[in-house]
C-alpha cells in the first residue's frame, strides 16, 4: 500500500482517481513550483464540476490517525479491510491508522460485492472495516449477518438513517456512525465505545468545533487543510488559503458534557431550499425515502432532487432507475406536509454516482436537463 518511508518523506502524494486520470494535470509540476513537501491533493465531490483538490499535509492524516487509534483503542492485534478507494480519504485514512498502530491489513479488490465482503471478513479475522452508507444498504438488503469477528464498523460518507443503522445492528453489524470531510482529513466526530446511541458524535480531541449565529460548523485544529487547488477557466492552477478556521456549510448542534463535546449533524445548507415560501429541508424527506426503500427490499435507492419550478419556486422531483415510481410516490406522500410531498417522477437508466456511493450530482443534473 504504502511504504513506512512514505508518512516521514517529503514527496508529495496525489490521490489520483483511476477513472478521472486527466483531472490532475500539471498539479505535481504547480506543487513543485511552489515548493510544496509532503502535501496530499484529494479531489471534492464539489457540485461545480470543475476539478477542486483538498490540499492536506501527512501530518494532519497521522494526527487524525492517532485520535482514531486512541478512540477505537486499536493495537497490533487488529486487522483492517480496506473497503473504500484509496484515493479518496475514508480509504486512505486507514492506511496512517495502519502505520501508527502497527495493525495489520488487507485490502478489498474489485468492484463492491456485499457477499464476497462478508466472505472476506470471515476469511481473514478482520476486525475493523469502514464503510459508506451505500455499502450498510446492500449488507441489511441482502439479509448478511457480521463475521463474529469484527467488532467494529465506522460508518462516515454521508449521512445514514436511523432505520437502517437498526436493521443493521439487528444482523449483528457493530455500526459506529461518524461525522467527517475530506478538509479534515477524515473524522471530526464519532460515536463512542460507550456513550448512549442517542448522544450524539464524540468530537475529536484534536479538533476545536463551535457553531456560527445560522448553526454553521466553525471548525479549526492542527489536521485541518490547508486549503484548495482549482483550475481557472484558462487551465492554469490557482491556491486559495482556508485559514486557521473553516466555516463548513453544514449545520449542526454542539452539547458539551464534562470534558467531552458532542455533535449532531442536521443538514446542509445547500439541502435547504423554498416552496411556496416556506422553508423545506431535503435531508429527512431524503431519509424517509430510504427507509420506504429499505422496507420494500429494494436493492436501488431512489433520490429526491429539487428542481425550478415557475409557480412553486421549487418543487420536488422523485428520480428512480427502478421499481415501481407510483408505489415509491404515494407511499411518500402519505401523512406528508403539502409542502414537502413530490409532485413530478423522472424515470432515468441509471442514477449516476460516485464510487463512494453518493449521487453524482453533475452529471445527475446533466441527465434531468
Amino acid at each position: 500500500m504504502f511504504s513506512h518511508d512514505f508518512w516521514t518523506s517529503s514527496s508529495c502524494h496525489v490521490a489520483l482517481n483511476p477513472h478521472r486520470p486527466n483531472d490532475a494535470d500539471g498539479l505535481l509540476e504547480f506543487a513543485l513550483e511552489q515548493g510544496w513537501e509532503s502535501k496530499c491533493f484529494f479531489q471534492t465531490s464539489g457540485s461545480e464540476g470543475l476539478p477542486k483538490w483538498v490540499v492536506l499535509s501527512k501530518e494532519a492524516f497521522l494526527i487524525s490517525a492517532r485520535a482514531v487509534n486512541a478512540h477505537f483503542q486499536i493495537t497490533t492485534a487488529d486487522r483492517w479491510l480496506i473497503a473504500l478507494p484509496l484515493h479518496h480519504v475514508g480509504g486512505f485514512s486507514i492506511a496512517a491508522r495502519v502505520h501508527l498502530s502497527g495493525s495489520s491489513y488487507v485490502q478489498h479488490a474489485g468492484k463492491w460485492h456485499p457477499q464476497e465482503f462478508v466472505d472476506l471478513c470471515d476469511r481473514e479475522n478482520v476486525t475493523l472495516v469502514s464503510l459508506v452508507p451505500t455499502q450498510v444498504h446492500d449488507l441489511v438488503i441482502e439479509r448478511l449477518s457480521c463475521p463474529g469477528q469484527l467488532r467494529a464498523v465506522i460508518v462516515g460518507g454521508g449521512a445514514i438513517s436511523e432505520g437502517l443503522v437498526k436493521s443493521a445492528r439487528s444482523l449483528g453489524w457493530p455500526i459506529f456512525q461518524s461525522y467527517g470531510m475530506t478538509e479534515a482529513a477524515s473524522q471530526i466526530a464519532t460515536q463512542s465505545l460507550h456513550s448512549k446511541e442517542d448522544a450524539g458524535l464524540e468530537v475529536m480531541p484534536h479538533w476545536k468545533v463551535s457553531t456560527d449565529a445560522e448553526g454553521h460548523l466553525l471548525l479549526s485544529g492542527p489536521a485541518l487543510a490547508e486549503g484548495y487547488l482549482k483550475k481557472s477557466d484558462a487551465g492554469k492552477w490557482v491556491w486559495s488559503a482556508i485559514g486557521e478556521v473553516f466555516a463548513t456549510r453544514d449545520l449542526v448542534s454542539l452539547r458539551s458534557e464534562g470534558a467531552l463535546t458532542f455533535l449532531r449533524f442536521i443538514g446542509r445548507e445547500s439541502g435547504v431550499i423554498k416552496i411556496l415560501g416556506e422553508l423545506v429541508h431535503l435531508a429527512p424527506l431524503q431519509e424517509r425515502l430510504d427507509q420506504i426503500a429499505l422496507q420494500e427490499g429494494s436493492l436501488s435507492r431512489p433520490i429526491i432532487v429539487a428542481l425550478p419550478d415557475a409557480r412553486r419556486e421549487m418543487k420536488l422531483v422523485l428520480v428512480v432507475d427502478s421499481g415501481d415510481p407510483e408505489l415509491w410516490l404515494s407511499r411518500f406522500n402519505v401523512g406528508v406536509n403539502r409542502f414537502c410531498q413530490i409532485t413530478e417522477i423522472r424515470q432515468i437508466s441509471v442514477i449516476p454516482r460516485t464510487d463512494l456511493g453518493k449521487v453524482d450530482h453533475v452529471a445527475l443534473k446533466g441527465l434531468l436537463s
